[in-house]
């Protein structure tokens, strides 16, 4: 087994957390191993764990190992994901080695993990949300809007793809695939007028200042999660639990509850163009949400507010409204 050691005894102290011990003498002698895409983007947000677990612990970087693993999202190039498989092509590989004990926990984003775990894993700890908004680069104008008609933009998520064509149906809306920099790449190689990105994830690679224009979250909705880091588990693992128990966001939990439990009753996946936003004031919580056919031509929304306590029932309640609105024939297509 691998291990650590420090320069003295405290190296080997028991896992302290706000709430006290965790388990009979749990000791952080072992390296703890953290699953991750390879990505630039991926890694960033596993080094933001990890410096999280180290403050929470006094624990030294190399009491952590980032294991990166190999996934078939991050290997198709050449189609939309949508026709591939969805949302666990980015998380397949990482929860087998998680089941597998390759790993302690797998780092995430929220928006690309599927509403069903499977069996035997679970999401025990979502990190503190950067802005959800999302944003536009643009190369031929600094702003959507700005954009001459027949303007190509490219994205590869459908639910932007949707918003833009919305917004802007007389723009070329194309597929665009890549990490974070090829994208940028292509964009700069002049293959495109514009693209979508995440705020929060050019924030993270310190690349906010490629951002021309931000989009309000009343004309363009995030997807549900979007923005923040999740850390998946294995269930029951007492070890895993404690070291993750002090970096969780409280806010950020219970909104996410909202938003997911809003995309799984509805069946997201990468095949259906959903937006959901929750956000926490006082003992409340607000959330809004978007349904759209991918050419943006229809579209159905609802917003709900309710106790923090009942974060998932909202969700699911805004689900419910939200599908009776738009009627069963509006989602042919969409599985």
């Amino acid at each position: 087994m691998d291990t650590w050691l420090g320069n003295d005894t405290e190296s080997a102290r028991p896992i302290r957390t706000g709430r006290g011990y965790h388990g009979p003498h749990i000791m952080q002698t072992e390296l703890f191993r953290i699953g991750t895409r390879g990505s630039a983007l991926a890694l960033a947000q596993a080094h933001e764990t990890r410096s999280l677990l180290m403050q929470a612990h006094g624990l030294p970087e190399e009491a952590f190992a980032i294991e990166i693993i190999s996934v078939t999202g991050d290997r198709i190039q050449d189609r939309p994901l949508s026709e591939a498989g969805g949302k666990g092509l980015f998380t397949k590989e990482i929860e087998e080695a998680l089941l597998e004990r390759r790993i302690d926990i797998a780092v995430h984003s929220s928006k690309d993990m599927p509403t069903r775990l499977p069996p035997g894993l679970e999401l025990s700890a979502f990190l503190e949300r950067e802005d959800p908004r999302d944003a536009f680069i643009g190369r031929t104008a600094p702003t959507l809007k700005g954009l001459p008609s027949g303007a190509v933009v490219g994205s590869s998520s459908l639910r932007r793809q949707a918003l833009i064509r919305r917004m802007r149906p007389d723009l070329d809306v194309v597929t665009f695939r890549g990490n974070v920099q090829t994208r940028l790449r292509k964009l700069a190689e002049g293959q495109v007028d514009g693209t979508m990105l995440a705020n929060a994830g050019l924030r993270r690679l310190g690349l906010a200042h490629e951002i021309t224009q931000l989009l309000p979250l009343d004309e363009f909705p995030p997807a549900p999660g979007q923005g923040a880091i999740c850390v998946e588990q294995r269930s029951g693992d007492l070890r895993a639990a404690a070291m993750l128990e002090p970096i969780s966001h409280r806010e950020t939990a219970t909104a996410l509850a909202c938003e997911r439990a809003f995309l799984g009753a509805l069946d997201g996946s990468c095949r259906t163009p959903i937006a959901g936003y929750a956000r926490i004031e006082g003992d409340r919580i607000l959330f809004s949400g978007l349904i759209l056919t991918p050419d943006g031509t229809k579209s159905h929304d609802v917003a709900l507010d309710g106790y923090a306590l009942e974060a998932e029932a909202l969700g699911q309640e805004a689900a419910r409204i939200v599908r009776a609105k738009a009627g069963e024939e509006f989602f042919d297509g969409w599985a």
